[in-house]
Protein backbone atom coordinates (compact mmCIF):
# COMPACT_ATOMS: atom_id res chain seq x y z
CA UNK A 1 0.00 0.00 0.00
CA UNK A 2 1.84 3.22 -1.50
CA UNK A 3 -0.07 6.06 0.34
CA UNK A 4 0.50 9.34 -0.89
CA UNK A 5 0.85 11.81 2.38
CA UNK A 6 2.01 15.17 0.18
CA UNK A 7 -1.33 17.31 0.72
CA UNK A 8 -1.40 16.06 4.47
CA UNK A 9 2.18 17.18 4.93
CA UNK A 10 1.70 20.68 2.90
CA UNK A 11 -1.24 20.86 5.07
CA UNK A 12 0.37 20.84 7.69
CA UNK A 13 3.23 22.99 7.25
CA UNK A 14 0.76 25.84 6.24
CA UNK A 15 -1.07 25.55 9.69
CA UNK A 16 2.13 25.59 11.29
CA UNK A 17 3.41 28.78 9.47
CA UNK A 18 -0.50 30.39 9.85
CA UNK A 19 -0.03 29.59 13.64
CA UNK A 20 3.89 30.56 13.71
CA UNK A 21 2.79 34.08 12.24
CA UNK A 22 -0.64 34.61 14.26
CA UNK A 23 1.69 33.99 17.46
CA UNK A 24 4.07 36.71 16.41
CA UNK A 25 1.48 39.10 15.52
CA UNK A 26 -0.45 38.76 19.03
CA UNK A 27 2.29 38.85 21.63
CA UNK A 28 3.49 42.51 20.80
CA UNK A 29 -0.01 43.11 21.19
CA UNK A 30 -0.56 41.35 24.32
CA UNK A 31 3.15 42.49 25.46
CA UNK A 32 1.89 46.15 24.81
CA UNK A 33 -1.19 45.44 27.03
CA UNK A 34 0.62 44.46 29.94
CA UNK A 35 3.00 47.60 29.76
CA UNK A 36 -0.41 50.02 29.68
CA UNK A 37 -1.67 48.13 32.35
CA UNK A 38 0.85 48.14 34.43
CA UNK A 39 0.85 51.90 33.66
CA UNK A 40 -2.62 52.19 34.41
CA UNK A 41 -2.49 53.15 38.03
CA UNK A 42 0.00 56.39 37.65
CA UNK A 43 -2.31 57.61 34.81
CA UNK A 44 -5.96 57.35 37.13
CA UNK A 45 -3.74 58.72 40.07
CA UNK A 46 -2.37 61.75 37.94
CA UNK A 47 -5.73 61.85 36.49
CA UNK A 48 -7.55 62.28 39.66
CA UNK A 49 -4.61 64.86 40.79
CA UNK A 50 -5.80 66.75 37.91
CA UNK A 51 -9.69 66.97 38.70
CA UNK A 52 -8.68 68.23 42.34
CA UNK A 53 -6.44 70.81 40.64
CA UNK A 54 -9.05 72.41 38.44
CA UNK A 55 -12.15 71.76 40.50
CA UNK A 56 -11.84 75.34 41.59
CA UNK A 57 -12.22 76.36 37.80
CA UNK A 58 -15.84 75.66 38.17
CA UNK A 59 -16.24 78.96 40.22
CA UNK A 60 -14.38 80.70 37.54
CA UNK A 61 -18.42 81.44 36.39
CA UNK A 62 -19.84 83.26 39.72
CA UNK A 63 -16.53 85.07 40.23
CA UNK A 64 -16.93 86.53 36.41
CA UNK A 65 -20.57 86.94 37.29
CA UNK A 66 -19.62 88.77 40.62
CA UNK A 67 -16.70 90.86 38.75
CA UNK A 68 -19.32 92.35 35.56
CA UNK A 69 -21.87 93.06 39.04
CA UNK A 70 -18.86 94.68 40.51
CA UNK A 71 -17.48 96.64 37.42
CA UNK A 72 -21.20 97.60 36.12
CA UNK A 73 -21.67 99.31 39.53
CA UNK A 74 -18.35 101.25 39.54
CA UNK A 75 -19.86 102.35 35.98
CA UNK A 76 -22.83 103.59 37.07
CA UNK A 77 -21.12 105.09 40.08
CA UNK A 78 -18.56 106.95 37.76
CA UNK A 79 -21.76 108.35 35.46
CA UNK A 80 -23.14 110.08 38.22
CA UNK A 81 -20.53 111.66 39.25
CA UNK A 82 -20.40 113.05 35.82
CA UNK A 83 -17.34 111.35 34.90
Amino acid sequence: MDTDLTGWTVGLIIGLVVVVAVVALVTPIIVLAQRIGKQAPKIDAALRQAETNTAPLGALTTTIEHAETIVAGLERGRHRLGG
